[in-house]
């Protein structure tokens, strides 16, 4: 069996995505052959084509997709060829048409949830419930700033955030954008390219702050992420959409009011079966209640993917992409 997939073998801009014909053996001890039928776009994907996170190369590209298993390997349990499945890594190589995966990587997708649903959502939703609930531990009332409210996280982080009862401010680069995120719940936009986004935070919170930060885009919003915090407030940092906050005395953190900071990421969230399992049935969950919809706002064909990154690193994408084989 033969496959498209995905290859860097030095890391850069966009330009560095190189597609391959390969062959796919058949799976080994532990894996299933994957014909994928949907993949997900993540900032995260650029960070490893960059450099940011650095990786062994060459190297495949992407972690998140959804698919059907077409044969499985020796000593795999409780899948078998016909399942739906999706994937959140963390092995690299989801830009590809078919391909073998480990068997402990993959989450059975229930009947009410689509390939396309799943792609757009698994990484990114699994993502929003660690940090709304295990992270940030999010109470009812309580106000929360959420930087990018209208990309893929951001929207999904507005409507977890309202879904236990919290007062949501969402920061946008456009009318266009603040319309998604008000129909995502968000009570409040700030437009950062025209206001002052810690400033009009604090007016609308009474000159209190906000008790949590939401920051996925990094070194471009830290320093109204530090100036929008209430004392004893917490900075959840987990992204780096424009750069990796670096060179930070933590002293700032006093003088700011006795803040909290955090780096987390999902993979140290998601490390045993049982948390992995608990993580994406709460994901299902408010999919299926309807407190979390999923918006697709661009589909790409699967070797546009260098395009895909184009606009996505330049913010003309909104909500979730996905690049279809």
């Amino acid at each position: 069996m033969q496959a498209r997939t995905a290859m860097f073998a030095r890391t850069g801009g966009p330009e560095v995505i190189e597609w391959h014909t390969v062959d796919v053996p058949a799976p080994g001890a532990g894996e299933v052959t994957l014909r994928q039928t949907a993949v997900g776009l993540n900032y995260i994907d650029t960070y490893h084509r960059g450099g940011i996170y650095p990786v062994e190369l060459p190297s495949g590209l992407g972690l998140e997709a959804a698919g059907i298993i077409e044969a499985v390997g020796e000593g795999v349990e409780g899948l078998a060829a016909g399942d739906r499945v999706a994937t959140f890594g963390p092995a690299r190589g989801a830009y590809a048409d078919v391909r073998n995966v480990a068997a402990s990587s993959l989450f059975k997708l229930p009947d009410n949830i689509s390939d396309e649903i799943a792609a757009a959502a698994l990484l990114k939703g699994c993502t929003t419930e660690f940090l709304v609930e295990r992270c940030a531990r999010v109470q009812p009332g309580q106000a929360v700033l959420v930087h990018a409210a209208a990309g893929g996280v951001g929207l999904l982080l507005v409507q977890w955030l309202k879904a236990v009862g919290a007062t949501v401010i969402g920061t946008v680069s456009s009318e266009a954008k603040a319309a998604l995120a008000r129909q995502a719940g968000a009570d409040h936009i700030v437009f950062y390219t025209r206001e002052d986004t810690a400033k009009r935070v604090r007016e609308l919170t009474g000159g209190a702050g906000v008790r949590v930060v939401f920051d996925g885009v990094g070194l471009d919003t830290w320093e109204a992420s530090l100036d929008s915090t209430g004392k004893r407030g917490l900075i959840v940092s987990y992204g780096n959409a424009s750069a990796p906050v670096t060179g930070i005395s933590l002293g700032v953190l006093a003088t700011k009011g006795s803040l909290y900071n955090t780096r987390p990421t999902l993979f140290d969230y998601y490390t045993d079966p049982a948390e992995r399992a608990a993580g994406a049935a709460r994901l299902w969950e408010m999919i299926g209640s309807g407190k979390v919809k999923v918006t697709i706002g661009q589909t790409y064909p699967l070797e546009q993917a260098a395009q895909a990154h184009r606009d996505l690193e330049s913010r003309a994408t909104s909500g979730s992409t996905l690049l279809v084989p």
